[in-house]
């Protein structure tokens, strides 16, 4: 399988396939709403100017429980706090045994099969179809000299 393969569900309950976003960069961010790094969403929507680059956000709980809300609260917290535009996935899991089958993918693909470490990790897919791993701390903006 190659990342153009996955498929996540939205908040909206709809099925959306990585292949939709093929012709761009897209930026996988795990977030987190309670999370000292959640003030990156306002980055992140900033970027949503951008022609060539799409991003997605995956909510996950397993890092401090800083994610314990539903994702109908998820939501409404990231379009009422920071005006969030861009899809937000249901709530999910990005390691162990429940993972995310497209974590799984990213992370074989550039971290060597390694964990996410924290909030906001984020990962680079070019399109190519390379994946580029960044830690939580590296800002939004400093992406960009990636695509």
């Amino acid at each position: 399988m190659n990342v153009y393969d996955y498929v996540f569900r939205d908040s909206e309950g709809r099925d959306i396939l990585l292949q939709e976003f093929k012709d761009k960069n897209i930026l996988i961010v795990n977030t987190a709403s309670n999370c000292g790094f959640t003030r990156q969403y306002n980055d992140l929507q900033r970027l949503t100017s951008r022609e060539d680059l799409q991003i997605i956000a995956f909510p996950c709980n397993q890092f401090g429980e800083q994610e314990p809300g539903t994702d109908e609260e998820i939501k409404d917290f990231c379009v009422s706090n920071y005006g969030v535009s861009f899809p937000i996935a249901l709530k999910v899991d990005v390691n162990g045994e429940k993972e995310h089958p497209l974590y799984r993918h990213l992370k074989d693909s550039s971290k060597n099969g390694q964990d996410i470490g924290w909030n906001f990790e984020k990962f680079l897919i070019k399109t190519d179809g390379t994946v580029i791993n960044f830690l939580s701390d590296v800002k939004p903006d400093d992406i960009l000299k990636h695509i």
